[in-house]
């Protein structure tokens, strides 16, 4: 860790060489450590640290983007130079309409020093507890426990100082028997909110009912959709539905479907970076404060999010979901999702169901099949199960589906009151909230033999 009084004492050191009218820093910098296993066995122990150093320069409307992983004052200066040379062969951008001024945010508690201080015998010792659980009914464990701490700076010469340290943990496990497997997942900012051995008993009894799995004929079923299950569908949902490129380029589904019934009247879905019981981040990448956006609200389409240039193109103010400078164009994008839970249980869910599907986690999944109607192609793995008058009877071999997001979630039969927090690929400054969904149809269009 850096620390905030020396990253801006430098970046106001480095700056001052700027000609530039306006000039951003952004500071990405992370210290992560890795153990992976499989078949129940260590074989990698990491340890990565590096820092990603944003420089945004901007001449009128010509803006240059330049970025370095080094923190040496000459070398900073360097990058400051090369963002200024590119800024000048840059076409105006007509919808830029200069840096944000400093704002007030709210205090977050991001960072845990408990997780900053877990060393590799720690996570060495945990994962033990994995093995020890799953070699009692003889099966074999891959995964990866991940610690780690970083600290995101956001400096501008209009005032901005943004600075947030934060803390990650998650596990992922996967228990395997000769035939079967099962799957689960745990994160969290504290390190002490992770049980490993409840997680791997989830894992391995999934692997255990799962054995010897029947193949099941393609067709459209009741389902229940655990949380990581939920989780995958909803991450292709949020790339193609709620960010602002898709609006504005009239590809997502909520583009000329605002004010209207897009799923079931029990689904909500939005964004909120102030939530601490998720993974939180109160300012995006430019540092605008993040503000609390509805998607979908008991089912009607409210509104996609935005960073201050893709804003100016429709007359809206940034919703602070802007990206990384350089990456800003696929535009602003959600990185702290909320579904809202309901009032069952799963086993309530399970029990309602005559014959239909439980599925663990999906992967595989292709989302730019026909994104107006929101349509997802991918597979099952991990845990698929075929329910019968309300028990779970056998697992069953993989299939595929291909389905219409809008179409499903439309047809909701219940959702848990219980939520899990699903790590994606952005999850040191967001994650997905999801709970477990009943839905009354869910087409599977072909099967494996596996």
């Amino acid at each position: 860790m850096t620390g905030q009084d020396k990253l801006f004492a430098l970046f106001d050191k480095v700056v001052r060489a700027s000609k530039a009218d306006e000039t951003e820093i952004l500071y990405i910098g992370n210290n992560t450590g890795l153990t992976r296993f499989a078949n129940s066995i260590i074989h990698q122990n990491v340890n990565e640290s590096n820092a990603r150093i944003v420089f945004r320069t901007v001449f009128g409307k010509k803006i240059g983007v330049a970025s370095t992983n080094s923190l040496i004052f000459n070398d900073l200066k360097a990058t400051l130079r090369n963002a200024m040379e590119i800024a000048k062969y840059q076409k105006e951008n007509k919808y830029f309409s200069g840096l944000p001024g400093p704002e007030s945010y709210p205090a977050v508690n991001t960072y845990y020093d408990s997780t900053a201080a877990y060393a590799p015998k720690d996570r060495a010792r945990q994962v033990k507890k994995i093995f020890i659980r799953a070699n009692k009914r003889k099966f074999l464990t891959a995964g990866a426990l991940t610690t780690g701490d970083g600290e995101i700076a956001l400096f501008n010469t209009k005032g901005v100082r943004c600075y947030q340290p934060y803390t990650s943990a998650s596990v992922n496990i996967i228990a395997m028997s000769d035939t079967s497997s099962g799957y689960a997942v745990g994160l969290s900012r504290q390190i002490e909110d992770i049980d490993p051995v409840a997680l791997a008993d989830i894992a391995v009894e999934k692997a255990y009912i799962g054995k010897k799995p029947k193949p099941l004929e393609a067709g459209d079923y009741e389902i229940i959709l655990e949380p990581a299950a939920v989780a995958a569908l909803f991450e292709w949902v949020n790339y193609i539905g709620f960010g602002s490129k898709g609006f504005i380029d009239k590809t997502s589904f909520l583009a000329d479907k605002i004010g209207q019934k897009v799923m079931d009247e029990t689904v909500s879905i939005f964004d909120d970076g102030n939530d601490q019981s998720s993974i939180a981040m109160p300012f995006d990448f430019e540092g605008v404060p993040k503000k609390k956006v509805f998607f979908v609200e008991k089912g009607i389409g409210k509104g996609v999010v935005f960073d201050r240039t893709s804003g100016n193109r429709v007359g809206t103010p940034s919703t602070g979901h802007a990206l990384p400078a350089g990456e800003q164009g696929e535009g602003a994008m959600p990185l702290n999702l909320f579904i809202e839970p309901g009032n069952k249980t799963r086993d309530e869910m399970i029990a309602s169901v005559k014959r239909g599907v439980l599925v663990t986690r999906f992967h595989y999944i292709n989302g730019f099949i026909d994104t107006p109607k929101a349509v997802l192609t991918g597979m099952t793995r991990d845990g698929t199960y075929l329910i019968e008058d309300g028990r779970i009877k056998h697992g069953v071999k993989n299939l595929r589906f291909t389905d219409s997001m809008l179409r499903a979630f439309s047809n909701v039969k219940g959702i848990s009151k219980d939520r899990q927090l699903i790590p994606s690929w952005w999850d040191a400054v967001g994650c997905i909230s999801a709970p477990t969904f009943h839905l009354g149809s869910f087409k599977f269009t072909g099967t494996t033999e596996f």
